[in-house]
């Protein structure tokens, strides 16, 4: 996969079928549109990914904006898929202010060479926004392409949406967020050194930073399993803090602490990825060290169940 970022000044020489979105958590409904695109790439077109870095709503937003997904998630996601491009395209205010059948003609049918555009039914791009589905019918035959529809797929009748991921994880409902994302929801990073504190008592944990504009879930234990290496075949069952430590750590950093079961290898400074199944409790405030080490004895044990361990 080539991706092109950093730049407007690119023209690609193949004819293309084009997918325009934020693509943020890539849930069923990025899964389904996506398969379409690999439908045209079958019949011979070169598979394009367009999507806006930063996207509009971080640009506009007064504050940081947490993602679903990172751009590194994004890029892992697309190579596997197998997508030729993936154009990370620079939102700045002057391509905001662009008129939406200008964005369509000079870089949909000019710099992409689009002979198809993928859309969703919310499909929004151009000046305000005020780009959508039906201006891309529109424009289709003039700029020599044709579009295809993906309408919404819903679950348990409500419309799957990156919106509606975010609210359940937000809430925690990891169980829930699984079936809108076709996986469980997932945390990355690099394995830090911890405060050991978790191996003095016999109890070995891996931690890492995740990256800050990743979405977190509510803090507290989850039923987890962990991958090592990129290695999706060898899943590894866990269980994970999501937390601020507080009665160790003074300094109220969120990390992200995960127990292996049956594990003890250094891992330090590899990347692992973490998967929440299932939130089990809160945090929890503890008066001291032996408190901690009896709950944490207590969520090991029910973990164990929980695996069939």
């Amino acid at each position: 996969m080539k991706i092109i970022e950093n730049t407007t000044e690119f023209y690609i020489e193949e004819a293309t079928a084009a997918a325009i979105g934020k693509f943020d958590g890539f849930h069923r409904g990025h899964q389904k549109l996506l398969g379409q695109l690999r439908q045209q790439q079958e019949q011979g077109l070169k598979s394009v990914v367009f999507t806006f870095v930063p996207s509009p709503a971080a640009f506009f937003s007064s504050s940081p904006v947490k993602e679903l997904s990172t751009i590194e998630e994004k890029r892992r996601i697309f190579e596997k898929a197998g997508v030729d491009y993936l154009i990370e395209y620079p939102f700045h205010q002057e391509i905001a202010d662009m008129e939406p059948e200008v964005f369509v003609k000079e870089v949909l049918a000019g710099r992409l060479r689009a002979k198809c555009v993928v859309a969703g039914e919310d499909v929004s791009f151009g000046k305000k926004g005020a780009g959508n589905y039906h201006l891309l019918q529109e424009l289709a035959s003039n700029c020599g392409y044709q579009v295809i529809l993906i309408e919404k797929v819903s679950y348990q009748d409500k419309e799957v949406s990156s919106t509606y991921v975010r609210e359940e994880v937000r809430k925690g409902n990891m169980e829930l967020a699984a079936q809108l994302l076709g996986t469980p929801y997932h945390v990355g990073g690099k394995i830090i050194h911890g405060r050991q504190l978790g191996r003095t008592i016999g109890m070995p944990t891996v931690n890492l930073l995740p990256p800050s504009e990743k979405l977190l879930p509510p803090k507290g234990v989850y039923y987890s399993y962990v991958v090592l290496h990129g290695g999706e075949e060898n899943k590894l069952p866990a269980i994970t803090n999501i937390g601020t430590k507080p009665t160790v750590d003074d300094r109220c950093m969120m990390g992200v602490e995960t127990y292996i079961y049956n594990f003890d290898q250094d891992v330090y400074g590899e990347e692992l990825e973490v998967y929440l199944l299932k939130f089990k409790r809160p945090e929890m405030c503890f008066d001291g060290v032996d408190a901690l080490k009896r709950q944490m004895a207590k969520d090991l044990a029910e973990g164990k169940q929980y695996h069939g361990l």
